[in-house]
């Protein structure tokens, strides 16, 4: 089973290599952090606070290349928690089909904030009550 989680908070620090994420249930209590790289906490803080670079970046350009291919995301997923290692999926609706691909769930989060309204991110129930522990 899915669970429905939004972003709940991005934690910057510039002077380590370690940025994190947090995710929280949508109509729930639980929440868990995703530590990600600078550059994916950067592409994802500069998008919620509605900060377009004067040039497509990478998320911009993955969101544009899936839309002119004439795919339409519709969530990312992430669905596993291997070895303190979590792994995403891109859901791309393409030619009535679900494509799934997969992501970094620090790039699908990424991805899913390009969007207005965000793209749904959800977690697998079992990947969240590991997580949440």
């Amino acid at each position: 089973m899915l669970v429905h989680m939004e972003l709940a908070r991005i934690i910057i620090n510039e002077i380590n290599d370690h940025q994190i994420v947090y995710l929280r249930e949508v109509n729930g209590d639980r929440q868990f952090p995703i530590v990600i790289g600078f550059f994916e906490a950067s592409s994802i803080d500069r998008r919620v606070k509605d900060e377009a670079p004067p040039r497509p970046l990478t998320h911009e350009l993955l969101k544009n290349t899936i839309e002119e291919l004439g795919g339409e995301l519709q969530d990312v997923v992430i669905n596993n928690l291997l070895d303190h290692t979590y792994y995403g999926l891109l859901r791309i609706l393409q030619d009535g089909e679900t494509v799934e691909v997969d992501c970094r769930p620090s790039d699908a989060i990424a991805l899913a904030v390009q969007f207005t309204p965000h793209l749904p991110i959800y977690v697998d129930e079992e990947v969240l009550a590991e997580a949440a522990n």
